[in-house]
């Protein structure tokens, strides 16, 4: 089976699942109102905020291990006149370059699937609390 064969079957089944949810009712009657429709606790993506928390913390530590020794390195090299010197302090300029960037990317994710839990769960409140607030009004206006 090719890729586009196997994409296209996975899109189809894709496809078929949402529309099942679309255009059904849950079996117990509800479908809003009742229960909270709003809630962002998906385990998947605490797993990819946890690996990138921990991804992080590992990083910070064990990412900058290697950055004394070879600036050392790359100093007796070029003190010693050798033309390697310059070039160990490339790599040692890039590495640190490169891992700032890494702990960068990976602090922004841990904190923004914090932020997004945090906020869907504001928003569920207002909803619920504007929900209430209609109710109230349209018993009120029988």
């Amino acid at each position: 089976m090719t890729f586009e064969q196997e994409w296209a079957e996975l899109r189809a089944a894709a496809a078929e699942r949402t529309a099942m949810r679309i255009n059904s009712v849950p079996a117990d009657g509800g479908g809003g109102g009742g229960g909270k429709d709003l809630v962002v606790n998906r385990d998947d993506l605490g797993a990819i905020g946890n690996d990138a928390y921990d991804l992080l913390g590992r990083l910070g530590k064990e990412g900058d291990l290697a950055r004394a020794s070879t600036f050392d390195a790359a100093t007796a090299l070029t003190n010693g006149n050798f033309l390697s010197g310059s070039a160990v302090l490339k790599v040692h300029d890039f590495w640190q370059t490169h891992l700032k960037t890494l702990l960068d990317a990976c602090a922004q994710i841990s904190n923004h699937l914090d932020y997004s839990k945090a906020r869907h769960a504001k928003d569920e409140a207002k909803v619920e609390g504007d929900l209430t607030r209609i109710s109230v009004l349209t018993e009120y206006m029988k």
